[in-house]
């Protein structure tokens, strides 16, 4: 065994196969997206999910605002979009979605969207974690999930 360092350790998390999400929010006028793979179920009863922003976010205090979100589990095709809100400051102009029943941003053809109210918030190391119950889903079996691997996407 090797003493982690922070270098170590990320490399050592990229051997850890994960879905690729992108968590949207709507306050007010102002539509949200950023790429997250630190996205985890929770509890069954009742429905929760996690995930995770670092503390120097620059939408991070949006996000805290927000009662409400969509969870987007990206397809395999899906690549360009998750790079897109993998960007500081993304626009929604250039990625095809309609708002949900809790006036959430549902990118279109996703493997599954899910929208959430944020119930909880704890700050843990340098992220703040976002415990979120489940309200509404939807999903398509027909297509295959974006999958991250080694630090690359796995198509």
């Amino acid at each position: 065994m090797k003493k982690i360092n922070k270098t170590l350790f990320k490399k050592v998390l990229s051997k850890f196969v994960t879905g690729v999400t992108v968590v949207g929010i709507k306050n007010n006028k102002i539509k949200i997206g950023k790429t997250i793979n630190s996205f985890s179920t929770l509890s069954l009863n009742p429905p929760l999910i996690l995930f995770s922003l670092d503390k120097k976010a620059s939408s991070l205090s949006q996000f805290k605002k927000s009662k409400f979100l969509s969870i987007n589990i990206l397809s395999s095709n899906q690549v360009s979009i998750s790079n897109h809100f993998a960007k500081k400051n993304s626009k929604w102009d250039k990625v095809k979605y309609k708002l949900g029943t809790l006036d959430t941003p549902i990118i279109n053809n996703c493997l599954a969207n899910l929208e959430c109210s944020r119930i909880k918030t704890l700050k843990a190391g340098d992220h703040i974690i976002f415990i979120c119950e489940i309200k509404n889903v939807t999903y398509n079996n027909k297509i295959k999930p974006l999958v991250y691997y080694n630090s690359k996407y796995k198509i």
